[in-house]
C-alpha cells in the first residue's frame, strides 16, 4: 500500500504527539511512505521561521527523511495540493492530510484519506 503524506500529516507527530508511522501500520497493515519534492519544500520553508508551527515542520522533516521523496513530472504552475491529487491518483495512493479542503477534493475523486481523528487517532476515509 503506497501512502503519501502531505506537509501538515508530516507536522501531525509533533503537534498531536502521535507516533505517525505505528498508527499507519495499524490501520492499512504494510505501506510504502511517499513524500513529494515540492512537500518537502514546504516543510523547510515553514522550519525556517520560529514558533510551534516551525517547531512541528523541522520534525516533520525528520519523518520525511524516512520517506522515498517523489518528484511528478507535473507542470510548473501546479499547485503542492493539485500535485498531491494528481500523483494520489495516478498511482493509486492513500494520503495522510488534516487539510479539511484537500481532504474533500481527494475525497471527492475517489482517493482514499487518512486523517485524524479527535486528535488522538487516524482514521480511513473513502467514498
Amino acid at each position: 500500500m503506497r501512502v503519501l503524506f502531505d506537509a501538515n500529516a508530516l507536522m501531525m507527530p509533533a503537534q498531536f504527539s502521535i507516533d505517525l508511522f505505528d498508527e499507519l501500520r495499524q490501520l492499512v497493515g504494510a505501506f510504502e511512505p511517499l513524500v513529494l519534492e515540492r512537500v518537502a519544500g514546504e516543510l523547510e520553508g515553514i522550519s525556517s521561521g520560529r514558533g510551534r508551527d516551525a517547531a512541528a515542520a523541522r520534525y516533520g522533516l525528520g519523518i520525511a527523511q524516512k520517506c522515498t521523496v517523489v518528484r511528478p513530472g507535473e507542470p510548473s504552475g501546479c499547485t503542492v495540493d493539485e500535485q498531491v491529487i494528481n500523483y494520489a491518483h495516478e498511482n493509486g495512493c492513500l494520503v495522510v492530510t488534516n487539510d479539511r479542503r484537500l481532504r474533500e477534493r481527494l475525497l471527492s475523486q475517489g482517493i482514499g484519506v487518512i486523517s485524524m481523528r479527535k486528535q488522538k487517532r487516524l482514521e480511513l476515509i473513502q467514498r
